[in-house]
């Protein structure tokens, strides 16, 4: 007999979701009663002027913010944003921040870190607080992490090069690997990197998001929005 959860559709979905946030006594909805349904083996492009509420869209999606309102259900594995440090804690070694992650995903932290040692290049650094590191070591840490454990989608807030370019090599060279069984959302302002990348696209305007099922048709309505 399959199990309950093997007969649940592998999804993204967004629920009636509203986003609020208050400053300085000021509101600023940033989502207003959105809902929507990402589906498996299909990668998307978010797309929007700036202020739309694209990274906030991702962190939703990511689970590291939550809704005001309304729900997001994820039931597939979704990426931290691919080479984001900003969940690893400062004091901690890379070591320890690592096997920290590789537990919580449910991985085996000693085939996690030996993936990571190799892939960061890091050497004793590994074993110093990471609020030592510089920006360039504490991004080769996370996108070795981020490749260390197989997910079903992964997210790219812009495409950003990382180390020298034998490193930013290796880098395209994993994520094209991870790339065979996975997809991708993207936020990126560079439109053929979305062309290249993503089938289908979400375009944020006024609180609303709409999906448009050829990613054509959403750069279309993002130039329109910014002539």
């Amino acid at each position: 007999m399959l199990r309950a959860w093997s007969r649940i559709p592998t999804v993204i979905r967004f629920d009636n979701v509203t986003k609020i946030y208050r400053t300085d006594g000021h509101r600023r909805t940033i989502l207003e009663r959105v809902s929507f349904t990402l589906k498996p083996n299909v990668s998307y492009g978010i797309l929007g002027i700036n202020g739309a509420g694209k990274s906030t869209m991702m962190r939703l999606i990511a689970g590291t913010e939550a809704p005001s309102r309304g729900r997001v259900q994820r039931t597939m594995r979704v990426s931290w944003p691919l080479g984001f440090g900003g969940g690893f804690h400062p004091q901690m070694t890379g070591r320890d921040n690592v096997i920290f992650v590789a537990r919580i995903y449910g991985e085996d932290p000693k085939k996690v870190l030996e993936f990571v040692e190799d892939f960061s290049e890091l050497g004793s650094y590994l074993d110093v607080p990471i609020r030592t590191y510089s920006s360039g070591m504490g991004s080769r840490l996370a996108f070795g992490m981020s490749m260390a454990i197989p997910f079903d989608t992964y997210l790219i807030d812009e495409v950003t090069a990382v180390g020298d370019a034998r490193f930013q090599k290796r880098c395209e060279d994993a994520f094209a690997a991870r790339r065979v069984n996975s997809n991708v959302i993207m936020v990126s302002h560079g439109m053929e990197t979305i062309r290249t990348w993503c089938q289908q696209g979400i375009v944020l305007i006024n609180g609303r998001a709409i999906l448009y099922e050829d990613v054509n048709d959403a750069i279309e309505v993002y130039r329109r929005l910014n002539a």
